[in-house]
């Protein structure tokens, strides 16, 4: 059932769907959960478009080759299977584990302001994403940077209430 009442900032996105998959309502999906299976544990799912939410109850799920595919409760066709393409997988927010100190959600970092450990404002973070040994950071101000998250390395404070990311960065790099 559709729920407008829901807010996107009280929304997370967990993955999105590809396509669909086969001719019984399976759907593709692509997760951006670590592990990639860890997406089921948040169901049921809120599948929406454009800030309309519809909760959809997960039937099954599997890992099929690099991705996943799932098949949600009221979805019985290709075609119904099709439509729901391009629709992101989320959750309400509260039902995410409460992080432990000193790790964060990377949502909760985007948009947070960095600053050098000699005040030389960078810009904020827009996203992060995995490399095969660390995260980078995007931060964006009078130009791109990628910043590795190496807490302690690099990354010296994080406070999440002032939106403020103190790193040991070159602003020149």
């Amino acid at each position: 059932m559709a729920n407008p009442e829901l807010a996107d900032a009280d929304i997370v996105e967990l993955g999105w769907i590809a396509g669909a998959h086969g001719v019984k309502g399976w759907v593709k999906v692509v997760s951006q959960t670590s592990p990639l299976d860890n997406i089921v544990s948040y169901e049921p799912w809120l599948i929406g478009k454009d800030g309309v939410w519809t909760e959809y109850q997960l039937v099954s799920c599997r890992v099929q080759g690099k991705g996943l595919v799932a098949q949600l409760q009221g979805v019985s066709d290709r075609d119904l299977a099709q439509s729901l393409k391009g629709s992101s997988i989320a959750v309400p927010r509260e039902r995410l584990p409460k992080a432990a100190k000193d790790e964060y959600y990377w949502l909760d970092l985007e948009g947070l302001e960095v600053k050098t450990t000699e005040g030389v404002s960078l810009g904020s973070v827009d996203h992060l994403f995995e490399t095969g040994s660390n995260d980078v950071m995007m931060v964006r101000g009078d130009r791109d940077r990628l910043v590795p998250f190496i807490k302690e390395q690099v990354v010296k404070t994080v406070d999440l209430e002032q939106g403020l990311m103190v790193v040991d960065w070159d602003p020149d790099f």
